[in-house]
């Protein structure tokens, strides 16, 4: 099968980019699987797996897919309609009311429902750009792994929880200084800012790692973070919004958006690590993050969350657009937007 990725991200691609990964790694296994695969991207760069088409917004976009394309995959909204089959997946949360094409893919189940959808295909690691797991090496620290500049992400949180257990925090993505959205510093002791750190650099703190402190403020989609210190044995000390919960094996249970969306979401523990909205329950975790079976962490997402399982979902779901089946039987409608206003977490 001839396809065609579209994503509106750059070559090389950013090891803290997380779609333009997740694209990367699908034309990669696709490829593996016998299939001819061009990436559409905004700049040029090597790639062993894939032909790379440089999109030109000034050109129509059907006059730059090959002719003898049999499937466009997109990962942005695409500026125009073309005939060839395609279907879309939505990377983001929508910010404003409204319906999806009926062939649209979301990142998580509960990424779907939020925004009146069913069909969801779930991110995979390409596990062979990554460092092998020490299992036996002592565990030091905590660490935050994301982008620092957003409130929602909610750094400050994370460093206060490792203060509470008083254990250092090493933050990977980010700044103690930052002027992205108004001015921000973190003078804790406690924390240990990295910023982008190389691949290599990034591992050698995760294989260190007693854990991954997220407890983020918003219904992240999905996190390819999560699935990284998972697969380093770091179990997740976190909030239950957006996918963190069916992400730590915990099925998604919400039938509408407002069953979703309201905020109010019980604890839940697992063998991945610890979900609560309240800091007490968090930092009782974080005492005793020992207690998590490293081993079953790094085999959990190996089994569950591999590119090339991602890639076997979307040729499923590339069959029915050939055979002209919409993907969702009613365009998903999205009646409200969500709510931009930060979740939150008690003492």
């Amino acid at each position: 099968m001839k396809i065609v990725l579209v994503c509106a991200s750059k070559i090389p691609v950013s090891a803290y980019v997380d779609k333009a990964r997740i694209v990367w790694w699908l034309g990669k296994e696709l490829s593996k699987l016998g299939h001819d695969v061009s990436l559409m991207m905004t700049t040029s760069g090597p790639c062993e797996f894939a032909n790379i088409l440089v999109y030109d917004e000034k050109k129509p976009l059907a006059a730059q897919i090959p002719q003898d394309t049999d499937l466009v995959h997109f990962h942005d909204e695409p500026p125009e309609a073309i005939e060839i089959p395609h279907l879309f997946t939505q990377h983001e949360n929508s910010s404003v009311a409204r319906t999806f094409h009926p062939n649209t893919v979301f990142l998580s189940d509960s990424h779907a429902q939020m925004h009146g959808g069913s069909m969801f295909v779930y991110p995979g690691l390409d596990f062979s750009e990554y460092a092998a797991p020490e299992m036996d090496s002592k565990r030091l620290w905590f660490h935050f792994l994301g982008n620092t500049s957003q409130r929602k992400r909610n750094v400050r949180g994370a460093i206060d929880l490792a203060a509470k257990v008083d254990s250092r925090l090493h933050v990977i993505g980010g700044a103690r200084v930052n002027f992205r959205q108004g001015f921000s510093i973190s003078l804790s002791p406690h924390a240990r800012f990295h910023g982008d750190l190389s691949p290599g650099g990034r591992d050698a703190i995760l294989n260190a790692s007693k854990g991954h402190v997220l407890p983020m403020l918003w219904h992240k989609p999905f996190s390819l973070g999560v699935l990284e210190s998972l697969y380093f044995g770091c179990p997740i000390f976190g909030t239950p919004f957006g996918a963190l919960p069916e992400m730590l094996g915990k099925k998604c249970v919400a039938k509408n958006a407002e069953a979703t969306m309201n905020g109010t979401v019980d604890a839940f523990f697992s063998d991945y690590g610890c979900l609560s909205i309240k800091k007490t329950e968090l930092i009782e975790a974080m005492k005793n993050s020992g207690d998590f079976d490293r081993i079953r962490c790094h085999e959990y997402v190996q089994d569950k969350f591999s590119a090339q399982r991602m890639a076997y979902q979307y040729l499923q779901l590339y069959d029915k657009v050939l055979q002209n089946k919409p993907l969702h039987q009613h365009a998903p409608v999205m009646k409200d937007p969500v709510d931009d206003k930060l979740l939150s977490i008690t003492a």
